[in-house]
């Protein structure tokens, strides 16, 4: 009698388990929708479905994202594509004057490259996403990094006008330099400077260099069309273009890329935008003591 009790009372308590084994064998790529039942009972089962339940839904969340991604970059792509293809069969198609062909010419680089431009911010944006301990990091003074990065935006845009301002006097090297991968970091102020500048009717911007106890504060100012509130919500979204967006060419990597190097550095990005008064972007670098 104790043996026939305890083995029904054995397939009663694993009842649950096999429901659970059963929903976790149909879930697949395919539809990653689907969740474990829970019930009310706080018990170790309830914990471990609820669990598995949240993992499912950080990997929808990452599936999701990387449709969305490699959707954006088809469509990025296609675009230059499609625009040289069209020039080039165009050109081909009867004899054209040397000016004919001398605009179709640069009509196709443009688009060329429009598409390396696109490239190289693909390979920043993989590189910003690695496991920060495969990532190289230094010592680098943030004064000469922000230097270097005006330089190679003035030789690329000689009307691009950047001024660059100390709020306070440093004491010493440590007090202006963090830890950081000098590349991405380049980048990152590089995409702010040029953002910046690209939307400021004077092509101008400044940026001041402050310093708490924690870390190091870069302000990015222009006097630019600013940024709509709406705007401002999605603004570090992947492929995302706001309104501003027929004031400038772009791919919209630009500022994702950007919060993605800050965060990898331990740091913060923030943004204060007017409509038609400017905007300005505030990044936060903590010291690497």
């Amino acid at each position: 009698m104790i043996y026939i009790i305890a083995y029904f009372f054995a397939l009663h308590v694993l009842d649950p388990i096999r429901e659970m084994t059963d929903k976790a064998k149909q879930i697949s790529g395919t539809n990653l929708d689907l969740r474990l039942v829970t019930t009310p009972d706080k018990d170790e089962l309830t914990e471990l479905a609820e669990t598995f339940n949240q993992m499912l839904n950080r990997l929808e969340n990452s599936f999701d994202a990387q449709k969305s991604f490699v959707s954006n970059i088809s469509h990025e792509l296609r675009t230059p594509l499609a625009a040289i293809v069209a020039e080039l069969e165009l050109t081909s198609d009867k004899e054209r004057t040397n000016t004919e062909y001398k605009l179709a010419i640069h009509n196709a680089l443009n688009d060329a490259r429009k598409m390396v431009r696109l490239s190289n911010s693909l390979l920043d944006f993989a590189k910003a996403s690695y496991d920060p301990s495969e990532i190289s990091f230094r010592l680098v003074r943030i004064d000469e990094l922000i230097l270097d990065a005006c330089l190679l935006i003035q030789k690329s845009n000689p009307d691009y006008k950047i001024d660059i301002h100390f709020e306070e006097d440093f004491e010493d090297d440590e007090q202006i330099s963090v830890n950081a991968n000098e590349y991405l970091l380049k980048t990152a102020f590089v995409n702010l400077m040029e953002n910046g500048c690209k939307f400021s009717p004077e092509k101008q911007m400044l940026v001041a260099i402050f310093f708490d106890k924690n870390g190091i504060l870069v302000s990015f100012e222009d006097h630019g069309i600013g940024i709509s509130e709406k705007d401002q919500e999605r603004l570090f979204t992947p492929f995302f273009r706001g309104e501003n967006k027929s004031h400038a060419d772009g791919n919209g990597i630009g500022l994702s890329l950007t919060k993605r190097i800050v965060e990898l550095h331990g740091g913060t990005i923030q943004v204060k935008s007017i409509k038609t008064q400017g905007t300005t972007f505030l990044v936060h670098l903590p010291y690497s003591h």
